[in-house]
């Protein structure tokens, strides 16, 4: 990607500050997002796993393959994932409908439990943070209105906890 700057129009003040605020949304979702998922007892790859899994389009189950495909990771990084979410009685391994070299997973109860419970916090937290983490409008005025990720005494969309150094891992 070096050197391979595509530019139709010159970039203004106003797009760099509806970028950085949109990346200031997200990573404040996505810390408010570990602290539940860990508060809960899993990793936020354990997490995204069942999520995963219970959002697989069409059915209540996905290969190893999809599931490395949805979660952009390795084959046996997933294989290793899945075995420590099945100690946990997260998932459960079984036998692929179609293809005997392939297995399929599914959520555990217990697994289908701590997910719906996760799940209803992030939707809430999504609710909460509405226009916060919406995509910049480019074709459109600058907002004025939105609050700027400096501007302490504006930023009802971040919660006191959830301020400060926004390092990290991405989840």
């Amino acid at each position: 990607m070096e050197d391979e700057v595509v530019q139709t129009e010159p970039l203004t003040k106003q797009d760099f500050e509806a970028l950085a605020r949109f990346r200031f949304g997200l990573r404040t979702y996505l810390r408010f997002s570990e602290e539940a998922v860990r508060s809960a007892g899993l990793t936020p790859q354990q997490y995204q796993l069942l999520l995963a899994l219970k959002g697989f389009p069409g059915r209540d189950w996905a290969s190893v393959r999809e599931l490395a495909d949805r979660l952009l990771l390795r084959h046996h990084s997933v294989v290793e994932l899945i075995s420590r979410a099945q100690k946990q009685d997260l998932v459960h391994r079984g036998a692929h409908p179609s293809d005997g070299r392939a297995v399929r997973v599914m959520l555990t109860p217990q697994g289908e439990r701590i997910l719906a419970r996760l799940v209803a916090l992030h939707r809430d937290e999504l609710r909460r943070m509405d226009t916060a983490i919406l995509p910049p409008a480019w074709d459109s005025a600058p907002q004025p209105d939105a609050p700027s990720p400096h501007d302490t005494t504006r930023n009802e969309a971040v919660p006191p906890h959830h301020r400060g150094d926004l390092g990290g891992e991405l989840i």
